[in-house]
């Protein structure tokens, strides 16, 4: 009977040792996993941080384009204003 006790003991600390290494290996898998999880989160989030730049400088420079080209066109406008008066008057000279 006191044999027994010890093997239960024996197989009881062993196992114990290895249930707790098992354990231990499966908190470090998944604190990797979450680790790597973070790490591609924070890529993806600066990722998406540069295209939203990247996006806003390109709609500055197109509003700043329409800007400078609405003033072209009204400066044009301007032109052909006085330009069909001056046609005008000069069909009527004839």
């Amino acid at each position: 009977m006191e044999q027994q006790g010890v093997i239960i003991a024996v197989i009881a600390a062993l196992t114990s040792g290895a249930a707790w290494k098992f354990w231990e290996a499966r908190l470090k898998a998944k604190q990797q996993e979450k680790e790597i999880n973070r790490e591609e989160d924070f890529a993806y989030r600066d990722d998406l941080k540069s295209r939203v730049q990247r996006l806003e400088d390109l709609l500055t420079e197109s509003n700043e384009k329409v800007l400078a080209l609405t003033a072209e066109v009204h400066a044009l406008r301007t032109e052909v204003h006085f330009l069909t008066k001056e046609n005008e008057r000069l069909k009527n000279i004839r």
